[in-house]
């Protein structure tokens, strides 16, 4: 059988999962859980992939199911073309995990802890890179430093150095930058966007909608077990069709020109400025603009505000009534 990073076993999905399902059995008073609730995933070799729901709705378990650390309950899941039951080994080594959790030995350093992890993989001592990742993700100068003197966002970059070691085609980041300064946090993504770039599929977690905004090139949602939403980053910022216009006046109105009614815009900041909420579907900024124009308002500056992924976000998964 050819290995994972071999021409002959190239998929044109990096993951795909059909009907996946975890059940978390009762426990004392605790009913059962159905943490994945038939999830059916499809993630592009190469992409940057998003990967994003509240709390407990079902990514970590995804991703420890991936992983090897939780048994799934139905359906299927294959990494690298490799069913996770069916061809664990192959399976286990197209996939580089960063967990949450930061589960180093405080006694080893970076170098020695990157050591054993290869050797774990079977790594060869003639083909590992340690200290070239260990320089890619900022650690060269704490390489012969213990663990437990790193700071947090150095030990993070370090299990991202250990999950590098036996270069996996896919890399799965479950909230990596949690704890991270600015300045490492952009360091970290020039590492991992380099990695991309050379055709590393990446899977990204992430509370930090921004971050998924503009990273990932798709972005899945996952909420209470299901999926809500799999599309391409620029599909699912259409899918809220509102926008704002705010326009400064040259001259504070005191009161709305009847013309504009029905438009229904808002008088802010003592009359100084004019807001209006649209759907770019039904109405041209243009159109706005000449309605403006032709009330006699004199126009000194404007700005527009699109929807952004956490919108979509809040709105996907905002349970109740509206």
């Amino acid at each position: 059988m050819p290995s994972p990073s071999s021409p002959a076993a190239v998929p044109d999905f990096a993951i795909e999962t059909r009907d996946l399902t975890k059940i978390y059995p009762a426990r004392g008073r605790q009913p059962a859980k159905k943490a994945l609730d038939g999830v059916s995933l499809a993630i592009p070799r190469g992409s940057f992939f998003g990967l994003l729901g509240p709390n407990g709705a079902g990514k970590s378990t995804f991703i420890n199911i991936l992983a090897g650390l939780v048994v799934k309950s139905a359906g299927s899941a294959r990494i690298w073309n490799a069913d996770i039951e069916r061809d664990e080994r192959g399976a286990r080594t197209a996939i580089g995990v960063v967990p949450q959790e930061l589960n180093l030995d405080p006694f080893f350093t970076p170098r020695e802890l990157l050591e054993v992890q290869a050797g774990l993989y079977g790594v060869p001592a003639a083909e590992r890179r340690t200290d070239e990742i260990l320089e890619a993700v900022g650690l060269a100068d704490k390489a012969h430093a213990y663990a437990r003197t790193l700071s947090g966002g150095m030990r993070r970059r370090l299990l991202v150095a250990k999950a590098m070691v036996h270069t996996p085609p896919i890399l799965v980041l479950d909230e990596p930058t949690a704890g991270v300064d600015i300045e490492l946090r952009q360091q970290l993504w020039t590492y991992v966007k380099a990695l991309n770039a050379q055709g590393t599929t990446i899977l990204l977690t992430t509370h930090y909608l921004e971050e998924a905004e503009e990273l990932c090139d798709r972005i899945a949602i996952i909420d209470q077990g299901r999926l809500v939403a799999h599309e391409e980053t620029a599909t699912l910022l259409q899918r809220l069709d509102s926008k704002q216009l705010c326009l400064t006046l040259e001259r504070p109105l005191a009161a709305l020109p009847g013309s504009l009614a029905p438009w229904s815009p808002e008088l802010k900041d003592e009359g100084r400025r004019l807001l209006f909420r649209y759907r770019p579907s039904q109405t041209a900024v243009a159109a706005l603009l000449e309605a403006v124009r032709a009330a006699g308002l004199g126009i000194s500056d404007l700005s527009t505000e699109e929807a952004d992924l956490e919108d979509i976000f809040l709105q996907l998964t905002r349970h109740g009534p509206a």
